[in-house]
C-alpha cells in the first residue's frame, strides 16, 4: 500500500473524536492503530532550544548579518543532526513530550520592518531578498534534500504582515496596501514555499480584517490557490482563542475552532480544536474539512518516517555523540566570527597589538551571559561570556594587565555612582561591553526587564549605561565600546574611539568577540537592518505603511545604514560589467561582474552586494533594492572577481494592486558594500561601482 492509501486507510478507521484528537500539537496516541503519541511543539531557531544540551549559535539576526546563506545552511544541517539524535534517544526512552519531536517551529522570515520590536532578533532582517536567500538556506538545511522523506519539518512563521508591538498582537489589525504587501511583507514566504518549506504558522494579529489563523486571502487565496502549497498550517499558540477572547470577531470557541478550520488551519497550538466536535454537531464544519486537515498532519508525519521502525532510514542512527560535538561548537564559533560588525575605527585602534599595555574591561555585559543567548536558546554544555574570551586571550601574554569592573547596572540606574571604576584612571585602553540582552528586548511575557512588553520604547542606548559611559570617556581614555543586542541601539558618535557589534552571538561570543579586538580575525559582518540615528527618525510604531521605513523606503539619514561593516584592511571596488547593456523584456538574465581589490593588510573577505534602482522611478518606488550578494575572500594586495547572475524579475515594480510589472526604461546596477546612496568615505567604507541597463 503506498503513502496516500495508508493515510485514508488510517483516517477510516479513526472515530470523529479521534480525528479531532490528532489536529492537536499535543496529539495522543492511538494505539489500536498503531498511531504513537506526538507532540508538534518544537524549536530551534538558533540551534536546538529547550531539550537539554544543545549547540547554540548565533541568534538569527546575527546569521543575518554574516551574509552567508551557504554558512547558515551548514549551520542547519548541524542543528538537524542534533535535533535528530535527541529525538532518537528520546523515542528510545519513551519520551514523546513536548521540544523532542521533529517538527520544528522556524524559521520567523518577518521583516524586521521597526527596530523597536523585540522579537526582531528572531528575524533575517529588514530586507526581502536576504530574509529569503537565508530563509530559505535554513530550511534546506533543516528539512535535507529528499523531499518525501524529511529530516526534519522546518516551518515559515509567522504568516503574515506580523512584528509588533507585543503589547497588542492579539488584538491589533494590520492595514496594509497591496503594494506593501506583496512588495515588502510576502516575498520571503513565496520564496520558502516554493522551496518546499514543510509548514506555515499563521500569526496573531489580523491582517487586513481577517484573524491570520482564519484568513480567506492568506490561506486560500494566496497560500494554498496562488502558490500551490501543499504542506500543513499551523496556528500561532492559543491565537484561535484569539477569536473570541481578543479580536471578538466570534462568540465561541467551537465557532473559532470552525472559522480556523474551513480557513486551512491543520493544527492547533493551543485549546480551541477539541471544540471541532460540537462545531460538527452544530453544523459549523464537515467531517471532510476534518478530513483534510489530518490528511496534510499524517503526510508530515509519514515524510518523518514516524510510522518506521526505530533506527531505520538514513536518519535512524543518529545518536548523542553528535549533540554540542567540537565540530558543531567550532562551526558557533566561525558563525560568531563572521557576524560580528565593526562599526568604527578610529585611527586603526583596532586590532590591539601585544604590546604592554593595561586594559580595563567595564560594563554590564562583559561577564553576562544572557547577552549571548538571544531568545529560543538552547543551553550548552560551555558559554563564553566576552570577559572570559578576553580572559583567554591573553592568559599567555604576560606584558598586558587587565582588570574588570561592572560600573554599572544593566537593567537600571546604579543606587550608587561609581565614577572610578578600578582602575581605569591608569589604563591604556577601556573595553567597556553593554547594550542589551534578552531580558530587555524579547517576546511578550519573557523579557522580564522590559517596560514594552518585550519590545523598547526607544532604540537609544539605555541612559544609564549612557551616563557611565559619558564618564569613562571624560576622563580621556582610549575606548572600545562592545555593544550586544538583537537590535539597532542608537549613540552618540564621539563617545567611543572603536565600536563593535556583537548581537546574541551564541556559546562561543566571548572567544570571537576576543579574537577580533587581538586581530586573529578580521572582522567581516553586515548590518542586516538599518541603524537609525534616533528614534525620532522612525514613522509610528503601531504603522505598517513602509513609508519611511527600512534602507528602501527611509529618507532620514541613519547612523549606520543597512549592508554596513568595516574591516582591519581596505578594499575597494574596480569595476562592474554587465553581459548586456540593453535588453528586452522577454529576456532571461544578465550578467554581472564586479571585481573589488584588497589593498590593505590583511587576507579577509568582503560582502559584495548587488542593488538596482530605476532611473525615473515614482515617489512611491524603493530607493534602492538588494537583489544579490557573495562574501569572498581577499588576499592582501589582490583582486577577484564575483559574478551574479540577475534574473529579469530583479528589475520588477509591485504597482497599486500588488502587480509584479516590468516597467521599459533605464536601471542602475550598483556593486557596493552597504546601499550606495549611504556609502561616505568619512565611514570608511569603500565608494560603490554602477552601471546602467535599458529594458525595452
Amino acid at each position: 500500500m503506498d503513502r496516500e492509501s495508508k493515510i485514508k486507510d488510517l483516517i477510516s478507521k479513526m472515530t470523529l473524536e479521534e480525528k479531532v484528537s490528532q489536529l492537536l500539537y499535543k496529539s495522543p496516541a492511538i494505539e489500536r492503530l498503531g498511531i504513537p503519541e506526538y507532540n508538534w511543539w518544537n524549536e530551534c531557531l538558533h540551534g536546538v532550544a529547550r531539550a537539554g544540551i544543545a549547540t547554540v549559535f548565533p541568534q538569527a539576526i546575527a546569521l543575518a548579518a554574516t551574509f552567508d546563506d551557504a554558512l547558515v545552511k551548514e549551520i542547519a544541517i548541524a542543528i538537524s543532526d542534533e535535533a535528530r539524535a535527541k529525538h532518537n534517544e528520546a523515542v528510545k526512552h519513551g519520551n514523546r513530550g513536548q521540544y523532542w519531536g521533529l517538527t520544528f517551529w522556524t524559521p520567523n522570515i518577518n521583516i524586521f520592518r521597526d527596530p523597536r520590536w523585540g522579537r526582531g532578533q528572531e528575524t533575517y532582517g529588514e530586507d526581502p531578498y536576504l530574509t529569503s536567500k537565508i530563509g530559505l538556506a535554513l530550511v534546506k538545511g533543516l528539512q535535507g534534500d529528499d523531499p518525501e522523506n524529511l529530516k526534519l519539518a522546518a516551518c515559515a512563521k509567522h504568516y503574515a504582515v506580523h512584528s509588533g508591538p507585543e503589547k497588542d498582537r492579539h488584538t491589533f489589525n494590520a492595514i496594509v496596501t497591496q503594494k506593501d504587501l506583496w512588495e515588502t511583507y510576502l516575498p520571503a514566504f513565496k520564496v520558502l514555499v516554493d522551496g518546499g518549506v514543510e509548514s506555515v504558522m499563521g500569526a496573531y494579529n489580523r491582517t487586513l480584517d481577517e484573524p491570520c489563523c482564519a484568513s480567506n486571502f492568506l490561506l486560500k487565496d494566496i497560500l494554498r490557490d496562488k502558490w500551490n502549497f501543499k504542506g500543513h498550517v499551523v496556528s500561532d499558540c492559543w491565537a484561535i482563542r484569539d477569536f473570541h477572547e481578543y479580536h471578538k470577531i466570534t462568540k465561541s470557541a467551537e465557532e473559532s475552532a470552525a472559522l480556523a478550520l474551513n480557513a486551512g488551519c491543520d493544527l492547533n497550538c493551543g485549546c480551541t480544536y477539541p471544540m471541532l466536535t460540537v462545531s460538527f454537531k452544530q453544523g459549523l464544519v464537515t467531517e471532510e474539512a476534518i478530513n483534510t486537515a489530518l490528511e496534510r498532519l499524517l503526510r508530515t508525519r509519514f515524510k518523518l518516517g514516524m510510522f518506521d521502525p526505530p533506527e531505520s532510514g538514513k536518519y535512524g542512527k543518529l545518536g548523542r555523540e553528535v549533540i554540542n560535538c567540537e565540530k558543531h561548537r567550532a562551526l558557533a564559533l566561525k558563525a560568531a566570527h563572521k557576524s560580528i560588525v565593526l562599526l568604527k575605527n578610529d585611527n586603526n585602534l583596532l586590532p590591539l597589538d601585544s604590546s604592554p599595555k593595561k586594559i580595563v574591561i567595564a560594563g554590564p555585559s562583559a561577564a553576562n551571559a544572557h547577552a549571548l543567548f538571544g531568545n529560543y536558546y538552547g543551553v550548552s554544555s560551555h558559554f563564553v561570556t566576552i570577559l572570559e574570551g578576553i580572559g583567554e586571550k591573553v592568559k599567555d601574554k604576560f606584558g598586558i594587565n587587565i582588570d574588570y569592573r561592572q560600573g554599572c547596572l544593566m537593567y537600571s540606574e546604579n543606587s550608587k555612582s561609581n565614577a572610578e571604576y578600578g582602575e581605569a584612571n591608569i589604563s591604556d585602553v577601556v573595553i567597556v561591553v553593554m547594550g542589551l540582552d534578552g531580558a530587555m528586548e524579547g517576546e511578550e511575557g519573557d523579557a522580564i526587564a522590559s517596560d514594552s512588553n518585550g519590545d523598547r520604547a526607544a532604540i537609544e542606548l539605555p541612559s544609564w549605561q549612557l551616563k557611565f559611559l559619558q564618564k569613562v570617556r571624560d576622563k580621556g581614555k582610549k575606548i572600545i565600546l562592545v555593544l550586544t543586542g538583537g537590535s539597532p541601539i542608537a549613540f552618540p558618535e564621539n563617545i567611543a574611539d572603536a565600536v563593535i557589534f556583537t548581537w546574541y552571538s551564541g556559546e562561543s561570543g566571548g572567544t570571537a568577540v576576543a579574537d577580533i579586538i587581538f586581530g586573529d580575525t578580521v572582522p567581516s559582518g553586515k548590518l542586516p537592518i538599518t541603524f537609525p540615528a534616533s528614534t525620532a527618525q522612525l514613522p509610528p510604531y503601531e504603522d505598517y505603511s513602509m513609508k519611511g521605513r527600512t534602507y528602501r523606503y527611509m529618507t532620514e539619514i541613519p547612523q549606520y545604514p543597512f549592508g554596513f561593516g568595516l574591516s582591519y584592511t581596505k578594499f575597494r571596488f574596480d569595476s562592474i560589467n554587465l553581459s548586456d547593456s540593453e535588453v528586452s523584456a522577454s529576456s532571461k538574465s544578465v550578467i554581472v561582474s564586479v571585481t573589488v581589490s584588497n589593498i590593505g593588510k590583511y587576507d579577509a573577505d568582503e560582502v559584495v552586494q548587488i542593488y538596482v534602482s530605476r532611473d525615473k522611478k515614482s515617489e512611491n518606488e524603493p530607493f534602492f533594492s538588494l537583489r544579490g550578494f557573495k562574501r569572498v575572500f581577499i588576499p592582501a594586495g589582490k583582486s577577484v572577481k564575483a559574478d551574479f547572475e540577475l534574473l529579469l524579475p530583479a528589475f520588477e515594480t509591485v504597482d497599486g494592486k500588488g502587480n509584479s510589472i516590468l516597467i521599459p526604461g533605464v536601471y542602475t546596477v550598483w556593486a557596493s558594500d552597504a546601499v550606495p546612496a549611504a556609502v561616505s568615505a568619512e565611514k570608511g567604507a569603500p565608494l560603490p561601482v554602477s552601471a546602467k541597463i535599458n529594458i525595452k
